[in-house]
């Protein structure tokens, strides 16, 4: 089987900070990681590799140092890794990332086969959009399957797969024709480390880089600020919180704790002991 898997370099959201005067993130000096939920899609990815035989390819759209993402995903266990770079891109918004992204899947499909499965994690941790997913499969005429928790088999024969999607008030099992578009969700699975043979391959693999001419992007005003209608207004940190927890003593019963604790909730908020008879009423 072939398979592709989109990953994204992100910078560490655990160490980003915003300007105090501009209102913008400051990336310096904070070191860049793979987007983590593109990691569950890349250890599915591997694992029906594993069973089925085939190879995995993995495919990101960013500046030359995102190189060092793929680099890390070949580390990991993937076969190959293509690098869409271009300063034609600078500025993309989901609708001119997926854009770009589909056409190199194409251009992917030409030199190296059609693909079987195209993986992508379920959103990014500097974005949190969930739009470049779907918006891929959208752009392939592929079906997407969204928010996935299980891979429970899958026939390379049959041409089909059956799944787990985790879905408001339950979780749907589905089965579908391939190809298709697959987002995990986090925890779908224990990312593996990597052998010291796959790391060794990295460290000297070289990385296919293509431009936008590379990847027979032809129409260029659908890339970068051009195809990007969405406008960022303004980043902001949240303004930290002034007022403190308060204790509640524990009363004799849990009820009594309970009672106290709905107390102490609607005299911090008058409106919601209203609110709240309303709703229970059916008024």
């Amino acid at each position: 089987m072939k398979i592709l898997v989109c990953i994204k370099q992100v910078p560490d959201s655990a160490q980003i900070r915003v300007h105090p005067v501009t209102n913008t993130i400051m990336r310096q000096g904070v070191p860049t990681i793979i987007n983590p939920y593109d990691l569950f899609s890349l250890e599915e990815a591997l694992k029906i590799r594993d069973k089925f035989g085939g190879e995995v390819t993995v495919l990101t759209m960013g500046p030359p140092m995102a190189s060092e993402a793929l680099r890390k995903a070949l580390a990991i266990g993937a076969d190959r890794a293509i690098l869409l770079t271009d300063r034609s891109f600078a500025g993309s918004d989901t609708l001119a990332t997926t854009y770009a992204l589909s056409q190199a899947i194409r251009k992917i499909e030409k030199v190296y086969g059609d693909q079987d499965i195209v993986f992508a994690g379920k959103q990014t941790i500097d974005g949190d959009t969930a739009q470049v997913g779907p918006g891929v499969a959208k752009r392939l005429n592929i079906l997407q399957l969204t928010y996935v928790s299980k891979i429970e088999s899958c026939d390379p024969e049959k041409r089909e797969i059956i799944l787990e999607r985790r879905a408001e008030g339950g979780v749907q099992v589905l089965k579908t024709k391939l190809p298709c578009l697959i987002t995990m969700l986090e925890g779908s699975n224990e990312v593996r480390r990597g052998t010291i043979d796959d790391s060794l391959r990295a460290a000297r693999a070289q990385i296919v880089t293509w431009s936008a001419k590379d990847a027979e992007i032809a129409d260029l005003t659908k890339c970068g600020l051009k195809g990007s209608p969405t406008i960022v207004k303004k980043v902001f940190a949240p303004t930290p919180r002034t007022d403190r927890a308060k204790l509640i003593e524990p009363g004799k019963t849990a009820g009594d704790t309970a009672e106290a604790m709905i107390g102490a909730i609607f005299a911090r908020s008058a409106s919601l002991e209203e609110d709240m008879t309303k709703l229970a009423s059916g008024f």
